[in-house]
């Protein structure tokens, strides 16, 4: 393997909860350094956030931020309240190549720590910044988390019933696609600076960027003037389309139909029982008008079949269809043990897990370095001898005036 792209590149982390940390672990994979910042009072959210190993809580025993830091980073404590604090972090701005950050708009300025100010003092620095609205407008200093803004992009909206009522879609989904725009957009930054010499500064909007998502809507909205009406798993372009029961306690499996040629290759698989070969069938348009009562006499052959069986049957005969996973499958899946997407590994408090995510993605000539979690404040006295070049008396002088707390 050749040398990781990043092993040369320094990042000053002061990112916190889901967004931030995704877009810092594309390059901590990669060989760069990473100096994560918090605060004691104040620390990373995910540190607090359940489940935790043996169900007993703890600053570094939480699973999920095991899951959202599985790259290899420093940690470092900091009381940014405070003069000596904020000088620390401008010292660490003059080290760094990168900073990224993913406080409310305004907050990183408070400290003297926004972009006009790390130029000033670094000025080939990148800065990433990343918030649910971007540092400007009437809403930039709006605070969120990606649960809030899943309902404000409009996931939540177009996830129901014909007959009401939403169904809410579990988790900060937006906090998963943000980071795809984020991570490339200072990967680009990158490169742009190794062949200029010049940095730059991101600005990120969480909002912006969850939209993406949904430009067939916000399209068609635009364009035709038609606002989007929930439809369960219904889609007008395909039927049967939707999830069927199958053998087992709460098993399902999703099965779709575009074309006349996946029909008949359903049909096929099911035996061609007499009712397949009702007319009104014959056409995409006649099974989406009859769609319910074909969607009952499916789920009668699904139901006595496990959904993987139902899955492997479909899928050999060329029709689209997916087991409805859960947790459990997803830990036990096959395909993904092969690519080795869970690493166990040794944590210093909660000990052996295997839960550490690999990159979605797989450079050929360079290896991600996955890595347990950085312990809350594990590296400060690291930093400030190694990289600080302070000395003891200056470190203890620190910690006395709770400059690390």
């Amino acid at each position: 393997m050749s040398d990781k792209p990043f092993k040369d590149l320094k990042v000053l982390d002061f990112t916190w909860a889901g967004v931030g940390s995704f877009i810092v672990n594309y390059l901590a994979w990669y060989g760069a350094t990473v100096i994560k910042i918090e605060n004691v009072k104040r620390p990373d959210i995910t540190r607090c956030s359940p489940p935790y190993k043996e169900g007993k809580p703890g600053m570094n025993r939480s699973l999920f931020f095991s899951w959202t830091h599985p790259a290899k980073k420093m940690d470092m404590t900091l009381n940014l309240n405070t003069e000596k604090g904020i000088a620390i972090a401008k010292r660490l701005a003059v080290w760094a190549d990168v900073v990224v950050e993913s406080f409310v708009a305004g907050t990183m300025e408070k400290w003297g720590l926004g972009y006009d100010e790390l130029k000033a003092i670094n000025p080939e620095v990148i800065m990433l910044r990343t918030c649910t609205h971007g540092q400007t407008g009437r809403l930039a200093k709006q605070p969120a988390l990606g649960f809030t803004l899943t309902t404000l992009s409009g996931f939540n909206n177009i996830t129901g019933w014909p007959e009401g009522g939403l169904n809410e879609l579990r988790g900060a989904y937006t906090d998963f696609i943000a980071p795809l725009f984020g991570g490339f957009a200072l990967i680009a930054a990158v490169d742009y600076k190794e062949r200029t010499g010049k940095g730059q500064c991101i600005d990120l909007s969480q909002h912006e960027a969850s939209l993406q998502f949904l430009s067939p809507l916000l399209l068609d909205a635009a364009v035709n003037k038609r606002n989007h009406k929930n439809n369960g798993n219904d889609c007008d372009r395909a039927a049967p389309h939707g999830v069927f029961r199958c053998k087992g306690e709460d098993r399902w499996c999703a099965i779709s139909v575009f074309s006349d040629e996946q029909w008949m290759a359903l049909c096929k698989v099911l035996g061609f029982p007499d009712w397949t070969k009702d007319s009104r069938y014959k056409r995409k348009e006649g099974r989406y008008e009859f769609r319910r009562e074909l969607d009952m006499k499916i789920e009668e052959w699904t139901s006595r079949k496990t959904a993987e069986e139902v899955m492997v049957e479909m899928q050999t005969a060329g029709v689209p269809a997916g087991i409805v996973s859960t947790s459990k499958d997803l830990v036990e899946d096959p395909q993904l043990k092969q690519y080795h997407f869970y690493n166990t590994l040794e944590h210093p408090e909660i000990g052996e897990c295997s839960f550490f995510q690999s990159p979605p993605f797989r450079l050929s000539d360079a290896a991600a370095e996955i890595s347990t979690p950085p312990i809350l404040g594990k590296h400060n006295n690291y930093i400030c001898e190694h990289i600080l070049n302070l000395s003891s008396e200056e470190i203890s002088d620190l910690k006395d005036q709770q400059v690390f707390d």
